[in-house]
């Protein structure tokens, strides 16, 4: 699907199907959720929670918890393929005018937040304008949101805000947006300072979705966690928390709910599911109860014990289940089945750009990056860390993506032997300890960071042999996901492999991570290249299509002529599943799929 399609139109005209799976959802209103107690899930996180904060949380399984705790403006269909933007809390798609400046959006009546104490100990109807808060929060200097970019320089009076904001200390909610025009409790019309193609996506997005202000002020905002009360109008509620451990989460009694009436894509798989599914009313399952497991064999036995019902089965353990691309036929004899998809993600290596060994623009700089990237071999990695779960990537923005582009061949190539002479040629001496020195002659040693589970030690294995093959000393850095998220955000890590999972299904998602205002929040790598930034900021401006395909093709020589970064890979995600889980298939966008699935209580 193209941006194009997800306007639809920019003159005031709905998605027509869009509309009619919004009618569709929206035909049952049950005063109690159909979610049995009985049906539990046993679901496993390869990696640490950070928190459950739209507002601050960066990391994809804090977010799969958000994504059924709180609830956005929008979501996507469950079996539509490309992904394909449809009502959550709102009515319909957004009424757009003004040339696409204009987004009128309503919102369903009677959607109410979870009963907490924050409300007296009952439920609270949500309002458009809880909307308006929780999007102000992003802009809020307390909390440092990693998430302020999806509304900078696009909301009319917002960035002006921002920067009152920033500069007393405080952010004023109590002060209108102009470009937040509320005009009643159901109502928002959002003006923009130019048309956005990505809007819809973007407020499909967790970080968008709907917190009550009453709760903030009640639990505080604490390094913006607000620990151990998310508290939402989503389908799911938290019940026990058990920081890096175990995160239990029950259905909400009253949750609106909705009837499963999803359509079958070319997916052969999908008539199954829908012959399933279709008519359900949802939630079925009472308990999501999650495991953190960071051990590839602890998981694998857990799946295999039953201990868990579903997991995500890594690079490293595929073989166990896998063999070309296929669940091992012994496996499927017993029920099991696999749901396999490329991730619309990029793996690249970053170098700290702000670093005073590797950063920089110097001549000298950029030719220190460009030979590591050379003497990097991406086949190599995805054979060993990864058992060949995983595709190489020419460009920076992945399959499945609108603005991929199949064609395009980087510059940068495998050439250990060319990096050895561009060094010699800058300077980088090597000394008698056969390790190259910096051209003022001292110790030249980078840093690699990764994390502290088995996929991270062999990554920094890996590195430590592209950095040995052309005379650097590497020295590993292994920590805990959460420290290496905090310390990258204040670009405090010298270098990383850095994945990318797709926020929204557009070219733009993958751009910005390059983006030099972005420093401090998906600009991993704080770079700050002004060429870059230019074209970044025009392609903003433009729709899908073969002018902004331009100025994309022209962003990616960019990035490899300063080399801030490698591009990687892109991993296959292997999600196996016992027989007794009805209906899943792993979705590109939604971390979680919990709503759209069922299970048998009967099966063996």
């Amino acid at each position: 699907m193209t941006a194009r399609g997800l306007m639809c139109s920019l003159h005031s005209l709905l998605c027509w199907s869009a509309c009619l799976f919004s009618l569709a959802i929206a035909t049952v209103q049950p005063s109690a959720a159909a979610a049995d107690p009985d049906k539990v899930l046993h679901d496993v996180f390869v990696a640490a929670e950070t928190g459950f904060d739209p507002a601050v949380v960066r990391d994809l399984y804090s977010g799969r918890v958000i994504q059924v705790v709180f609830e956005t403006l929008y979501t996507y269909d469950y079996l539509a393929r490309p992904s394909k933007v449809v009502p959550m809390t709102a009515a319909a798609m957004p009424e757009v005018s003004d040339g696409g400046k204009t987004y009128t959006i309503r919102l369903k009546k009677g959607i109410y937040f979870y009963p907490d104490p924050a409300f007296g100990g009952k439920r609270r109807e949500l309002t458009m304008a809880d909307y308006v808060y929780s999007y102000k929060r992003l802009f809020d200097p307390k909390l440092s949101s990693p998430h302020s970019w999806l509304f900078e320089g696009k909301v009319v009076g917002f960035d002006e805000a921002a920067a009152k904001a920033k500069k007393a200390g405080r952010f004023d909610y109590d002060a209108p947006i102009e470009g937040f025009e509320l005009i009643d409790r159901y109502t928002l019309r959002i003006h923009l300072k130019q048309p956005d193609f990505n809007l819809s996506m973007i407020l499909a997005h967790e970080p968008t979705s709907a917190v009550a202000r009453e709760v903030v002020e009640k639990y505080g905002d604490a390094m913006g966690l607000i620990p151990a009360n998310p508290v939402g109008t989503g389908p799911y509620h938290l019940v026990d928390w058990v920081r890096g451990s175990r995160i239990v989460l029950d259905a909400t009694p009253d949750w609106r709910g909705l009837v499963w009436d999803f359509q079958a894509g070319s997916d052969p798989e999908d008539q199954g599911i829908v012959a399933a599914m279709k008519g359900k009313r949802m939630p079925q399952i009472g308990r999501i109860d999650i495991r953190v497991m960071l051990e590839d064999q602890s998981r694998w036995l857990a799946f295999i014990g039953k201990q868990a019902d579903m997991t995500e089965l890594m690079g490293p353990l595929a073989p166990k289940a896998i063999y070309n691309g296929k669940l091992k036929p012994e496996l499927a004899a017993q029920g099991i089945y696999l749901s396999r998809i490329i991730d619309p993600e990029i793996s690249y290596f970053y170098w700290n750009m702000q670093d005073p060994v590797v950063g920089g623009l110097s001549k000298e700089k950029i030719a220190l990056r460009r030979a590591i990237a050379m003497a990097y071999n991406a086949q190599e990695e995805i054979a060993i860390v990864w058992n060949g779960e995983a595709v190489a990537l020419e460009y920076p923005i992945p399959p499945g993506v609108v603005g991929h582009d199949p064609n395009y061949r980087s510059s940068v190539r495998y050439d250990p032997k060319m990096a050895n002479v561009l060094l010699d040629k800058f300077g980088y001496k090597k000394g008698a300890d056969g390790y190259r020195t910096l051209p003022d002659g001292k110790p030249l040693t980078v840093k690699y960071s990764a994390r502290n589970d088995s996929n991270g030690q062999h990554q920094s294995e890996i590195w430590k042999k592209v950095y040995e093959s052309i005379g650097i000393r590497m020295e590993g850095n292994i920590k805990p996901f959460p420290d290496l998220l905090k310390a990258e955000k204040q670009c405090e890590l010298m270098s990383r492999t850095a994945p990318w999972i797709a926020d929204y299904p557009d070219g733009d998602n993958f751009m910005q991570l390059f983006y030099g205002p972005n420093t401090h929040q998906n600009n991993n790598g704080c770079s700050i290249i002004p060429e870059f930034d230019v074209r970044y900021a025009a392609s903003q401006k433009l729709p899908d299509g073969p002018e902004r395909d331009r100025l994309y093709h022209e962003m990616a020589r960019i990035l490899e002529v300063y080399a801030p970064l490698r591009v990687g890979y892109a991993r296959y995600r292997n999600m196996i599943v016992h027989a007794k889980v009805i209906g899943y298939k792993k979705h590109p966008i939604l971390h979680a799929e919990w709503l759209y699935i069922d299970i048998d209580k009967e099966a063996k």
